[in-house]
């Protein structure tokens, strides 16, 4: 699998709008899942062992961000017919198997995944209420391993501050490292 890190935080970057299905096939909208505060997008896929070593860390920072008033939402970009741990079924066994408290959508046409322009699983973007990039890195340092006792909780911390003055940058900032998104072969020369 290749590793990739995401660019550095474009704050001239507006959230995309999108409605995308979850694995029941119920629509979601940035509108529906955006928060008073702030929204926080996360890319993410079942099979990558980047995903794997951080999403019980996610799922509850996403559950301190949600009781802040930041939206939550993660979208599975890769091409689940090459990657069958990544369709629909699985994504809802893996929401489950993680008790997701926030909706798990599948962009099978890619065509959201290409708007946010993102790179790799997770890949983590964070908006303040008038939708513009505030935030765009890791987790933590914890990358696929342990984060060391008493490491900063970078993307908790940034978003937390967001949540209370919509203008802040959150400096530093350090990119997110994963798998890289598994385009759809049909769609690699694009």
């Amino acid at each position: 699998m290749a590793r990739t890190e995401t660019p550095a935080v474009d704050t001239t970057f507006h959230c995309p709008p999108f409605t995308l299905p979850d694995p029941e096939g119920r629509p979601w909208s940035r509108d529906q899942v955006m928060g008073p505060r702030g929204l926080l997008v996360a890319f993410l896929c079942n099979h990558c062992p980047y995903v794997k070593a951080v999403v019980d860390r996610f799922v509850v920072d996403a559950r301190r961000l949600l009781d802040l008033g930041v939206g939550v939402v993660a979208i599975m970009p890769n091409d689940f017919q090459a990657y069958p741990d990544d369709a629909p079924p699985r994504m809802a066994e893996f929401a489950r198997d993680h008790a997701f408290a926030f909706p798990y959508l599948v962009d099978e046409s890619q065509a959201v995944a290409r708007a946010f322009q993102a790179v790799c699983t997770p890949d983590f973007f964070g908006f303040e209420p008038g939708l513009a990039l505030r935030y765009r890195g890791r987790l933590d340092e914890g990358r696929k391993d342990p984060p060391p006792v008493g490491c900063r909780r970078d993307l908790l911390e940034a978003m937390s501050a967001v949540a209370a003055d919509p203008a802040h940058v959150p400096d530093p900032q350090w990119p997110s490292m994963g798998c890289s998104l598994k385009w759809r072969s049909d769609d690699e020369a694009v």
